[in-house]
């Protein structure tokens, strides 16, 4: 499903006026009225305060309130603006509701008197909202969320930005949000995602090929479309059909990243899977690998590998492995930069880099646009702060902050934007983890994962997701086919895993646990 930033669903809303003869006050009823059966739907007749801004979501609003009234319910409309402030289409639905009857005041302010016993209509401000909520206004958001009265938003929870997702000064919490057409970046970014409560997408009459238009560059995963992604087996088929990978990661102190990012490539499927590990360690290893098999690898004596350790790495890559994954627990010494540069550099297969090696690759100027192979990137917002403060001249000779490249608070302020524009300058695919975790490629395209739940906040679980990513790297999908594919099947095992752990209780072996569930599953979507 398409996701769209205000600019474009406002597009969508002119050239549905303007080129299909839709009005749009044919479409403010029936965004009104999508609103008040999903009222009627959600609650029984019960007293409803609508809080109308001036705008057309305060329109909305009062079509709302028109519809419940002409149902018997008990409405009343709380209007802040004056009337000669409405917009046309707010103004015309204003004089009909006036005329049915339907009791309106003019008010900036709301009592316990107002709100007892109600359920309400947030209509205040819609998607368009541009400016910090300040004054009179962020006065009655902050009762009404302080009032704990159930709240529905039309479109957006009055005060989140539509774009980003962030709090504008201040900012309704709803229990529903009721949208139109296809759901607003700010539905699914936080904390915005945290405001609009339980979201309803209705339909209320936009073209369906403006809502699939491939200008439309970001994407909510579902699971009907991954289900077609994951990898056919083949009854005459052998383990090298499915991909060999190599996994350099773990060191001392660090040998179960190794482990768990190997079991889970595995559980995804990969047909032969090998560990590459600090030679001084092989014993610890052998005696508890099983499935995995191992390459032992020069280090430095202290359970690190040695930047020596390219050479052989290189070669297995060369005559064995399909794919290599680097990262997970390997440390970040001043042999692992050197270590991790050569061989990105280098190798010919398809990498996928995480952890530790994006720490390492961070201060290496522009070497991700050097690269002989595709490369993806799981960097959670920390990782990716660093890589974007050590790759200055992506795009033009200048630092990364100079063309908007941010530190990690400022990266979670704007995960989908920071996404496209370093995967655009890099051409490498990116894995933005994070709440949601978000794919880019280099053409633009974006997308969001739903899955995943607060329990994956664990240690290990990131190197679960490198695991899975290499093995359907390494069962032919295309980089950002896996990348989408990896990151839906790492959260819905994890959402698995977490209805029978629990979200306290959950660690990243529960995760690989599930993984065969999670495949299981997703038939039911075929």
């Amino acid at each position: 499903m398409k996701v769209v930033t205000s600019e474009e669903m406002r597009e969508i809303d002119r050239k549905t006026i303007r080129d299909y003869g839709l009005s749009g006050s044919v479409l403010m009823e029936r965004a009104g009225l999508a609103v008040a059966l999903k009222v009627k739907e959600l609650f029984e007749p019960r007293k409803v305060i609508v809080l109308s801004g001036g705008g057309n979501n305060g329109g909305d609003g009062i079509v709302v309130a028109r519809n419940l009234y002409n149902w018997g319910w008990n409405v009343k409309v709380l209007l802040f603006s004056k009337q000669d402030k409405l917009s046309p289409d707010c103004l015309a639905q204003y004089k009909i509701a006036k005329k049915i009857g339907v009791p309106i005041e003019f008010k900036t302010e709301v009592n316990e008197k107002d709100l007892h016993s109600a359920v309400v209509i947030d209509a205040i401000f819609g998607t368009g909202l541009s400016k910090d909520v300040t004054g009179k206004i962020a006065d009655v958001i902050s009762f009404l969320n302080k009032s704990k009265v159930p709240v529905i938003s039309i479109d957006i929870p009055s005060g989140i930005s539509s774009d980003t997702g962030q709090i504008m000064g201040t900012a309704i919490m709803a229990d529903y949000t009721v949208t139109f057409g296809l759901p607003k970046r700010g539905h699914l970014l936080y904390p915005g995602a945290d405001h609009a409560g339980r979201l309803f997408i209705e339909d209320i009459g936009f073209p369906e090929n403006l809502l699939k238009s491939q200008k439309l560059k970001i994407e909510l995963l579902e699971k009907e479309d991954m289900s077609l992604l994951i990898p056919e087996r083949q009854k005459y088929s052998h383990k090298g059909d499915y991909g060999h990978v190599l996994i350099i990661a773990g060191s001392k102190g660090k040998t179960g990243a190794a482990f768990m990012c190997a079991k889970a490539c595995l559980r995804a499927g990969a047909g032969l899977v090998t560990i590459g590990v600090p030679g001084s360690l092989m014993d610890v290893f052998q005696s508890r690998v099983t499935e995995e098999m191992t390459l032992s690898l020069p280090d430095r004596g202290d359970g690190t590998l040695s930047s020596e350790a390219s050479e052989k790495i290189l070669e297995f890559l060369s005559n064995r492995a399909d794919v290599l994954a680097i990262g997970p627990g390997i440390s970040d010494t001043d042999n692992i930069k050197k270590l991790a540069s050569t061989i990105v550099l280098n190798a010919t297969v398809p990498m996928v880099i995480d952890a530790d090696a994006i720490n390492a690759l961070s201060g290496t100027r522009n070497i991700f646009k050097k690269t002989k192979a595709p490369i993806i990137l799981t960097p959670h917002p920390g990782e990716m702060a660093r890589i974007l403060e050590g790759s200055k001249g992506l795009a033009s000779g200048e630092s990364p902050r100079r063309q908007g490249f941010k530190g990690s608070r400022e990266i979670e302020q704007d995960r989908i934007n920071t996404a496209i524009k370093f995967s655009k300058a890099t051409g490498a695919y990116l894995v933005l983890k994070g709440v949601p975790t978000i794919v880019a490629e280099p053409e633009g395209s974006v997308f969001i994962n739903p899955t995943g739940n607060p329990g994956m906040a664990s240690a290990g679980v990131g190197d679960v997701l490198t695991g899975m990513i290499a093995a359907f790297l390494g069962q032919g999908l295309d980089p950002l086919e896996t990348s989408i594919l990896g990151v839906y099947m790492h959260g819905l095992a994890g959402d698995i895993a977490a209805g029978k752990k629990g979200e306290h209780s959950l660690i990243a072996s529960d995760i690989i646990d599930s993984i065969p569930e999670a495949f299981i599953s997703m038939k039911d979507a075929l």
